[in-house]
Parts: structure tokens; C-alpha cells; sequence
């Protein structure tokens, strides 16, 4: 069984917009493994739809690199709204 191009650089673009993120942000926190998730599955979903609309122009083979990394960022503001949105710890209220 072979591995095809587009899951390992799927995770290669989804690993660096997180550390892109992370090195803007500043800090990761605990929810940094579930963005990393976020962005790999979003830059392998915005391949797939950077290749339907075949409007990428720059491409790794038949990898949609500018595609695939819109669709991370998206993945990874997604995560990071649930975050906000979602319920706090009672260690994180200040007093």
C-alpha cells in the first residue's frame, strides 16, 4: 500500500501554518495538537477544492499550495473560535 503526495503535504502545509500561527499568536496552549489537526485536514480539503476549481497557480505536482493553505487558516480560526466560544475552566477566571 502506497501513501499518495497529497496527505503528507497536507501535513507538511497544515504543520507550518500552525507554527505560522503559532509564532504570530505567541502562545498554543492545549488546544495546539487540535489545530494541528485542523489545519491538516482543512489543507487537504482545500487541495481537493483548489482541484476542482483548477484556479492555483502554484502548485507542488498536483498539490494546490495557495488553496490548501486558505482552507488551513480557516481550519485553524475555526478551532480557535470554538475555543473562545466554548466553555472556560474555573482555573482560568481571574479574580
Amino acid at each position: 500500500m502506497a501513501i499518495g503526495p497529497a496527505p503528507v503535504l497536507a501535513l507538511l502545509v497544515g504543520g507550518f501554518q500552525t507554527a505560522l500561527f503559532l509564532f504570530l499568536r505567541g502562545r498554543g496552549g492545549a488546544r495546539l495538537a487540535i489545530s494541528l489537526a485542523a489545519a491538516t485536514l482543512g489543507a487537504w480539503a482545500g487541495d481537493a477544492v483548489g482541484g476542482r476549481l483548477g484556479i492555483d497557480p502554484i502548485r507542488i505536482g498536483d498539490f494546490h499550495v495557495i488553496a490548501a493553505s486558505l482552507v488551513a487558516w480557516g481550519g485553524i480560526w475555526f478551532v480557535e473560535v470554538l475555543s473562545i466560544l466554548g466553555p472556560s475552566n474555573a482555573s482560568d477566571r481571574r479574580p
